[in-house]
Protein backbone atom coordinates (compact mmCIF):
# COMPACT_ATOMS: atom_id res chain seq x y z
CA UNK A 1 0.00 0.00 0.00
CA UNK A 2 1.34 3.47 -0.94
CA UNK A 3 1.45 5.89 1.73
CA UNK A 4 1.13 9.96 1.17
CA UNK A 5 2.44 12.31 3.64
CA UNK A 6 0.09 15.05 5.29
CA UNK A 7 2.47 16.90 6.08
CA UNK A 8 1.98 20.64 4.43
CA UNK A 9 5.21 22.37 2.91
CA UNK A 10 6.49 25.25 5.77
CA UNK A 11 6.52 28.49 4.30
CA UNK A 12 10.11 29.83 3.99
CA UNK A 13 10.50 33.89 4.89
CA UNK A 14 12.61 35.98 2.52
CA UNK A 15 16.50 34.48 2.42
CA UNK A 16 19.03 37.24 4.40
CA UNK A 17 22.02 37.51 2.43
CA UNK A 18 25.32 35.59 4.35
CA UNK A 19 27.10 39.10 4.37
CA UNK A 20 24.47 40.40 6.92
CA UNK A 21 24.22 37.96 9.31
CA UNK A 22 27.67 37.89 9.59
CA UNK A 23 27.94 41.80 10.45
CA UNK A 24 25.17 41.83 13.12
CA UNK A 25 27.12 39.72 15.95
CA UNK A 26 30.35 41.77 15.85
CA UNK A 27 28.22 44.80 15.88
CA UNK A 28 26.36 43.91 18.84
CA UNK A 29 29.60 42.67 20.47
CA UNK A 30 31.39 46.05 19.81
CA UNK A 31 28.34 47.81 21.47
CA UNK A 32 28.50 45.97 24.53
CA UNK A 33 32.47 45.95 24.37
CA UNK A 34 33.05 50.19 24.53
CA UNK A 35 29.90 50.13 27.26
CA UNK A 36 32.10 47.87 29.15
CA UNK A 37 34.98 50.02 28.88
CA UNK A 38 33.32 53.15 29.28
CA UNK A 39 31.85 51.88 32.97
CA UNK A 40 35.05 50.08 33.89
CA UNK A 41 37.51 52.68 33.58
CA UNK A 42 36.26 54.87 35.92
CA UNK A 43 36.39 52.10 38.76
CA UNK A 44 39.72 51.29 37.21
CA UNK A 45 40.84 55.35 37.65
CA UNK A 46 39.78 55.22 40.75
CA UNK A 47 41.19 52.08 42.31
CA UNK A 48 44.58 53.14 40.63
CA UNK A 49 44.39 56.29 42.54
CA UNK A 50 43.39 54.99 45.69
CA UNK A 51 46.21 52.53 46.14
CA UNK A 52 49.31 53.14 43.12
CA UNK A 53 49.86 56.73 42.09
CA UNK A 54 47.98 59.89 42.67
CA UNK A 55 48.69 63.31 41.50
CA UNK A 56 49.49 66.26 43.92
CA UNK A 57 50.22 70.20 43.52
CA UNK A 58 53.26 71.54 45.57
CA UNK A 59 51.58 74.16 47.93
CA UNK A 60 53.81 76.56 50.07
CA UNK A 61 57.65 76.88 49.61
CA UNK A 62 58.53 74.37 52.55
CA UNK A 63 60.41 72.30 50.17
CA UNK A 64 62.41 74.64 47.97
CA UNK A 65 64.91 74.21 46.33
CA UNK A 66 64.15 70.53 46.12
CA UNK A 67 60.46 71.26 45.16
CA UNK A 68 58.80 74.69 44.08
CA UNK A 69 55.10 76.13 44.81
CA UNK A 70 52.57 74.56 41.96
CA UNK A 71 55.16 71.57 41.05
CA UNK A 72 53.15 69.03 39.93
CA UNK A 73 54.20 65.73 41.38
CA UNK A 74 53.41 61.59 40.60
CA UNK A 75 53.21 60.22 44.30
CA UNK A 76 53.49 56.32 44.73
CA UNK A 77 50.88 54.46 47.04
CA UNK A 78 51.73 51.08 46.05
CA UNK A 79 53.91 49.94 48.71
CA UNK A 80 51.95 51.29 51.62
CA UNK A 81 48.83 49.58 50.08
CA UNK A 82 50.32 46.81 49.92
CA UNK A 83 51.76 46.82 53.44
CA UNK A 84 48.26 47.72 54.56
CA UNK A 85 46.89 44.71 53.20
CA UNK A 86 49.50 42.06 54.53
CA UNK A 87 48.64 44.04 57.82
CA UNK A 88 52.78 45.21 58.09
CA UNK A 89 53.65 49.03 58.37
CA UNK A 90 55.59 50.59 56.06
CA UNK A 91 58.39 51.82 56.85
CA UNK A 92 60.05 54.85 54.31
CA UNK A 93 63.75 54.99 53.49
CA UNK A 94 65.97 57.84 55.15
CA UNK A 95 66.06 60.46 52.46
CA UNK A 96 63.13 59.94 50.59
CA UNK A 97 60.74 62.62 50.22
CA UNK A 98 56.74 61.22 50.99
CA UNK A 99 53.18 62.82 51.57
CA UNK A 100 51.32 62.14 54.78
CA UNK A 101 48.17 62.79 56.91
CA UNK A 102 48.32 65.88 59.51
CA UNK A 103 45.66 65.00 61.61
CA UNK A 104 46.10 67.89 63.65
CA UNK A 105 47.67 71.20 62.92
CA UNK A 106 49.75 72.40 65.57
CA UNK A 107 50.17 75.99 64.19
CA UNK A 108 46.28 76.19 64.28
CA UNK A 109 46.27 77.28 60.78
CA UNK A 110 43.09 74.78 59.88
CA UNK A 111 42.11 71.20 60.69
CA UNK A 112 43.59 67.98 59.06
CA UNK A 113 45.74 68.47 56.07
CA UNK A 114 48.37 66.54 53.90
CA UNK A 115 52.14 67.82 53.72
CA UNK A 116 55.38 66.38 51.76
CA UNK A 117 58.39 66.56 53.55
CA UNK A 118 61.69 64.57 53.51
CA UNK A 119 62.86 61.27 55.86
CA UNK A 120 65.36 62.36 57.89
CA UNK A 121 65.24 59.61 61.00
CA UNK A 122 63.54 56.15 61.23
CA UNK A 123 62.44 54.02 64.07
CA UNK A 124 65.10 53.32 66.50
CA UNK A 125 67.67 56.21 65.30
CA UNK A 126 68.68 58.79 67.63
CA UNK A 127 67.78 62.60 66.40
CA UNK A 128 69.49 65.56 67.96
CA UNK A 129 68.64 69.56 66.67
CA UNK A 130 71.18 71.87 67.94
CA UNK A 131 73.48 74.68 67.22
CA UNK A 132 71.98 74.73 63.77
CA UNK A 133 72.15 71.45 62.88
CA UNK A 134 70.70 68.02 62.74
CA UNK A 135 72.85 65.08 64.25
CA UNK A 136 71.70 61.24 63.90
CA UNK A 137 73.07 58.22 66.01
CA UNK A 138 71.24 54.76 64.99
CA UNK A 139 73.99 51.16 65.20
CA UNK A 140 75.29 51.88 61.39
CA UNK A 141 76.44 55.33 63.04
CA UNK A 142 77.16 54.92 66.87
CA UNK A 143 78.80 58.26 67.01
CA UNK A 144 76.45 60.35 65.15
CA UNK A 145 76.61 61.99 61.21
CA UNK A 146 74.77 64.66 59.74
CA UNK A 147 71.96 63.10 57.38
CA UNK A 148 72.02 66.43 54.70
CA UNK A 149 76.00 66.07 53.99
CA UNK A 150 76.75 65.18 50.98
CA UNK A 151 73.17 65.82 49.55
CA UNK A 152 71.82 68.59 46.45
CA UNK A 153 69.49 69.54 48.87
CA UNK A 154 72.33 70.50 51.59
CA UNK A 155 72.82 74.40 50.89
CA UNK A 156 68.79 74.45 51.32
CA UNK A 157 68.52 72.80 54.97
CA UNK A 158 71.57 74.96 56.52
CA UNK A 159 70.51 76.39 59.10
CA UNK A 160 68.24 74.05 60.92
CA UNK A 161 66.87 75.91 63.92
CA UNK A 162 65.08 73.76 66.76
CA UNK A 163 66.37 72.03 70.17
CA UNK A 164 65.55 68.33 69.97
CA UNK A 165 67.29 65.32 71.31
CA UNK A 166 65.10 61.76 70.58
CA UNK A 167 64.63 58.40 69.66
CA UNK A 168 61.97 57.91 66.93
CA UNK A 169 59.72 55.25 68.46
CA UNK A 170 58.51 52.52 66.89
CA UNK A 171 56.06 53.05 63.55
CA UNK A 172 57.17 56.43 63.86
CA UNK A 173 59.51 58.98 61.26
CA UNK A 174 61.05 62.40 61.22
CA UNK A 175 60.45 64.34 58.68
CA UNK A 176 61.05 68.11 57.97
CA UNK A 177 61.37 70.31 55.11
CA UNK A 178 64.39 71.25 53.11
CA UNK A 179 63.68 74.66 53.39
CA UNK A 180 64.34 74.27 56.99
CA UNK A 181 63.75 78.48 57.67
CA UNK A 182 59.91 78.14 56.64
CA UNK A 183 58.68 74.51 57.21
CA UNK A 184 55.83 73.45 59.67
CA UNK A 185 57.35 69.40 60.32
CA UNK A 186 58.41 67.13 62.67
CA UNK A 187 60.17 69.72 64.96
CA UNK A 188 57.08 71.29 65.62
CA UNK A 189 54.65 68.05 65.75
CA UNK A 190 57.19 65.24 66.42
CA UNK A 191 57.08 62.21 64.41
CA UNK A 192 54.56 61.13 62.53
CA UNK A 193 52.59 57.47 62.27
CA UNK A 194 53.81 55.70 59.38
CA UNK A 195 49.71 54.75 59.17
CA UNK A 196 49.31 58.63 58.48
CA UNK A 197 52.07 57.91 55.39
CA UNK A 198 50.43 58.06 51.94
CA UNK A 199 53.03 57.29 49.60
CA UNK A 200 56.49 58.47 48.27
CA UNK A 201 57.41 60.81 45.67
CA UNK A 202 58.71 59.57 42.37
CA UNK A 203 58.57 61.97 39.67
CA UNK A 204 57.82 65.88 39.14
CA UNK A 205 55.72 66.06 35.84
CA UNK A 206 55.63 69.72 35.82
CA UNK A 207 58.08 71.64 35.24
CA UNK A 208 59.37 67.83 33.92
CA UNK A 209 63.18 67.70 36.15
CA UNK A 210 64.83 65.66 38.13
CA UNK A 211 64.20 66.05 42.02
CA UNK A 212 67.22 67.06 43.52
CA UNK A 213 68.16 64.15 46.71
Amino acid sequence: MEHSSSHQPQALGPAVPPHKQSKRGPAVKEIISTVGILLLAPIAAVIFTAFVFQFYRVDGPSMEETLQNNDRLIVYKLPKSLAKLTGKEYIPARDEIIVFNLKEDPSGNGDARQLIKRVIGIPGDRIVVKDNTVTLYNDEHPDGYDPDAGTEHQATTIPTTGDIDLVIPDNQVFVMGDNRANSLDSRSFEPIPVDNIVGKLVMRVFPFKPINN
